[in-house]
């Protein structure tokens, strides 16, 4: 059998568990073979509550995306999310000691090693140390020091840490459903590697990552992160809003949302009338979509001022020359760019996977943009798995701390 290898990658969301599999063409390029997704039970907020729950879901969402691709995976690339992510940005200083005062990289991984010597809580670890800039001798703004002459070497670094057992748990939800976890990666960054252009990185761009029980929010500045947050809260809460204020079940209120949702009320037409189904033997209720979006609208906005409180103190809102860019399932509902233009007074624009061929414009969607950009991700990093027979590992892999690799 030829060495055959392909690109699994894995987005265990609040509401919603995405897989997908890729391999390479002929010319090299990777391409999208497989997609398959299933209902996520037992996640709250982005993180695990319920071990058996979750991993029946990721089962579900593997098998769906192993049937389309036509091959059989043995690891995955995950991403993680939830409010206990926190990012910071710290800085390191050494000497240079290589031969005529040339930076090596072992100098730079002394560096960073220099700069990630923070100190966080016993329940926390780092999952990311993302170089920033380097500066030599005072000049800074550089992105690769290695060979350049010096005597004094600093890193700028972001450093993003997650709770050690929301990380475990994860872990062994994937190794319990049959596979194994080749790395963990936070989700908006993922996202964010499908969704901008190099352009936005270096002007300055915050992404705003809208999922069912979380809203990540990542700022990029000069083509680093600066700011990484989780909100606790996202699409369900709107949800939960319709099924309140209308008196329907939830899985009514979502099936509103998704037909009539908007939040931004200038684009309602007025008097669009909207059929609630009756429970219990009640027959059906007429609203209008203005009424919809009376419901909608104030909490969307509630979470988009709730970012904005939480970067403006910062100043970063003054270095998004490229504005705002919405992903994940949020993102599609009505409104929601006219909405963050006008909270955030700047441009604001939809972000979805570009076209990677193989099955196309199926994942080209901003739901699908933290699964594609882990397998972008993964390729990236060479975490192409072989195609193997599933062996249920069931016992926990280890997580890596941190990316090997500095230079994105």
């Amino acid at each position: 059998m030829a060495d055959e290898r392909v690109v699994a990658a894995l987005d265990i969301g609040t509401s919603t568990v995405t897989a997908s599999i890729a391999d390479y063409n002929d010319d090299g390029e990777l391409e999208i073979i497989g997609l398959g997704t299933a209902p996520s039970h037992g996640l709250r907020r982005g993180v695990v509550i319920n071990i058996e729950a979750t991993l029946s879901s990721v089962a579900a969402a593997v098998e769906a995306a192993e049937q389309m691709a036509g091959r059989e995976i043995g690891s995955v690339v995950t991403g993680i999310a939830g409010g206990h992510i926190e990012g910071i940005n710290s800085r390191g200083v050494v000497a240079v000691t290589g031969k005529g005062r040339e930076i090596t990289s072992d100098d730079v991984e002394r560096v960073i090693d220099a700069a990630k010597a923070v100190v966080i809580p016993m329940d926390r670890e780092v999952i990311h140390v993302i170089p920033q800039e380097f500066i030599v001798d005072e000049q800074g703004g550089i992105k690769n020091p290695l060979d350049m002459i010096g005597v004094r070497l600093e890193a700028e670094v972001h450093i993003i840490t997650g709770s050690v057992t929301s990380a475990q748990n994860l872990v062994k939800c994937v190794n319990r459903a049959g596979f194994k976890v080749s790395d963990i990666v936070l989700e908006s960054l993922a996202a964010g590697r499908a969704v901008l252009t190099e352009d936005e990185r270096d002007l300055g761009v915050m992404l705003i990552d809208l999922g069912g029980g979380t809203t990540d929010i990542l700022i990029y500045r000069e083509g680093a992160p600066y700011y990484t947050s989780v909100l606790p809260v996202g699409g369900a809460q709107v949800t939960g809003d319709l099924s309140i204020m209308l008196k329907t079940p939830t899985e009514s209120a979502e099936q509103i949302k998704h037909e009539a949702g908007c939040c931004y009320l200038p684009l309602v037409e007025s008097g669009e009338p909207v059929i609630i189904q009756g429970v219990g033997g009640r027959p059906p209720a007429s609203i209008s979509r203005e009424e919809i979006c009376g419901i909608v609208q104030p909490r969307m906005n509630e979470i988009f001022s709730m970012i904005r409180e939480k970067v403006e103190p910062k100043g970063y809102l003054r270095h998004l020359g490229a504005g705002i860019v919405l992903t994940g399932g949020g993102a599609l509902l009505p409104g929601a760019v006219e909405l963050a233009q006008e909270v955030f007074e700047t441009t604001a624009r939809i972000g979805q996977p570009g076209n990677l061929g193989g099955i196309g414009a199926v994942y080209q969607n901003p739901e699908y943009s933290t699964v594609i950009g882990l397998a972008l991700h993964a390729a990236a990093k060479g975490q192409s798995a072989p195609v193997i027979e599933r062996e249920p590992s069931g016992f926990f892999q280890g997580v890596r701390s941190w990316l090997r690799n500095f230079f994105e």
